[in-house]
Formats: structure tokens, C-alpha cells, sequence
């Protein structure tokens, strides 16, 4: 009896949890097929009368299909660059014992704590003087700020691996690079998938970074995009939740094709 009232409560808290997370994205796509005038009315209450000239207007001020190829460009680059050389980086760093790799590997983990902000001036500075102010750029410096936390991971990762892997393929007659390419990194599949969800969530709404480094002549992340519907008199919150929703359709749609891989690499992981 005690253990079936325990179950309830369990469940109760994990339905009202899941309202609590769930009521972010009621309230977008309520508000998105409001008027403007119905929003600042009432935000809860669903809408009297629906509207869907919202996501039109949204999607033609938007220039949808460039805005989110930009940022799917953005978001894979910079996330397979992240993967191969982080991942290239805890390897080295992880077989190499010596006291230089571990003070390397100090000095990765050491800046995951330092501030974007206290960094963006003289970055944007520096760059803008070598005149990397562009895509090519912006991947650079996604990798500059997302190696420390993948190669902190990695090399995590790579401690549950045993060398004896690498002298067993030298001894075929691999190179290093044949030794992690074909040997040590299919092995790291659990942890690259956890890697390269935590980049791509990050990477896909992040907003400073892009707004300092591009911006115009139609090379706009969505984030940057959807900026322009806050102006300094007027929020246009009707079309900024529009777009809100069919931003993240895409990504919905990418999460469910991808889930079983998701899942198995991440299952994996926790075997491992």
C-alpha cells in the first residue's frame, strides 16, 4: 500500500514537471496564432479567432529558406570540425603521458571557465583585422569556444579505452592517424553523439556570437533574423512567435529521424 502511494505522488510530480516544461511551447504556439491586440490581452487563454496570416507574414520577413540554410550550414561545420579535432586533440593528449599534455589538457579545461563577454571585443577585433569577419570565422571561433568542453569528454572518454588497441593496430602496420581513425574513433560514437547534440543545441540558438561576427546581405542565422521583428518602439511578438514555431519544426522533424541513433549512442554510453 505504501509503495503504490509512493508511485502516485512519483507521478503526480512527474506530470506536473512535465506541464511545467510543456507550458513554454503552449504558450508560443497559442500566441503565435493570435492578433497582435489578442496577445496583449490575454497571453493564457487560447485565441478566439485563428489566424495563420502570422507564419506567412513570419516566413516572407524571415526569407525562411536562406535564413535556415544559414544556419544549418553554420550548425554542421561548425560541429564536425568540433568533433574530428577535438577529438583528434584527447587523443593525442590521452596516449602522450608526459607533464606538457597534462598541463595542455589543464589549460582546455581551465577555459571552459572563462566568459564569452569578457573575450568578444578583442576577438572581434582581432578577427576583424585579419578579416575573418565572415562564415569562415564564425566557425573558427565556435571551435576556439567549443573544443574545451568536447575535448574534456573525449579525453574522459578515451580513458575507458585501452592502449593495448593502438599497440595491436601499430603492430598491423597502422600510422597514428590510421590508429585513431579506424580503430579508437568508431569507438567514441556514444560520446559523439552526446558531444555533438550539446554543440548543436548551443550552436543553433546562439545569438551573440553570430550578431558580432555576420549580419546582412543575407547571411543571418534565424536567431539574428527573428531580432528584427524587436524594434526600439514596437515588439511585433505575433510574428516573433511565428517565426518562433516554424523555426523549430525543422529541428523537431531531425530530432525524431535521428532519435533511434540518439538513444542507441547514448545507452551505449551508460553501458559503457
Amino acid at each position: 500500500m505504501q509503495k503504490t502511494r509512493k508511485r502516485y505522488i512519483f507521478e503526480i510530480i512527474g506530470i506536473l514537471l512535465a506541464l511545467l516544461w510543456i507550458s513554454p511551447f503552449y504558450l508560443m504556439i497559442v500566441n503565435a496564432i493570435k492578433t497582435k491586440r489578442e496577445i496583449f490581452t490575454n497571453t493564457v487563454k487560447p485565441p478566439e479567432e485563428f489566424t495563420f496570416e502570422n507564419f506567412i507574414q513570419a516566413f516572407e520577413e524571415l526569407s525562411f529558406v536562406q535564413t535556415f540554410f544559414n544556419s544549418v550550414l553554420v550548425t554542421i561545420l561548425s560541429v564536425a570540425v568540433i568533433l574530428f579535432l577535438s577529438a583528434l586533440a584527447a587523443y593525442a593528449l590521452s596516449r602522450n603521458g608526459s607533464k606538457i599534455s597534462g598541463f595542455i589538457f589543464f589549460i582546455f579545461v581551465a577555459a571552459m571557465l572563462i566568459p564569452f563577454q569578457s573575450v568578444m571585443i578583442p576577438l572581434v577585433s582581432l578577427f576583424g583585422k585579419a578579416d575573418m569577419l565572415n562564415f569562415y570565422g564564425l566557425i573558427f571561433m565556435y571551435l576556439g569556444f567549443g573544443c574545451s568542453l568536447s575535448i574534456f569528454l573525449y579525453h574522459g572518454a578515451l580513458k575507458g579505452i585501452s592502449k593495448s588497441l593502438d599497440e595491436a593496430a601499430t603492430i598491423d602496420g597502422c600510422n597514428k592517424f590510421q590508429v585513431f581513425w579506424y580503430i579508437i574513433f568508431p569507438l567514441l560514437k556514444p560520446i559523439s553523439v552526446t558531444v555533438g547534440i550539446l554543440n548543436v543545441i548551443w550552436i543553433w540558438n546562439d545569438f551573440l556570437l553570430p550578431s558580432l561576427v555576420i549580419g546582412g546581405d543575407g547571411t543571418e542565422t534565424i536567431p539574428l533574423k527573428l531580432f528584427n521583428f524587436f524594434g526600439q518602439y514596437t515588439k511585433q511578438w505575433h510574428l516573433a512567435l511565428a517565426g518562433l514555431t516554424i523555426s523549430i519544426i525543422p529541428v523537431i522533424i531531425a530530432y525524431f529521424v535521428a532519435q533511434k541513433h540518439i538513444i542507441k549512442g547514448v545507452s551505449e554510453g551508460a553501458v559503457k
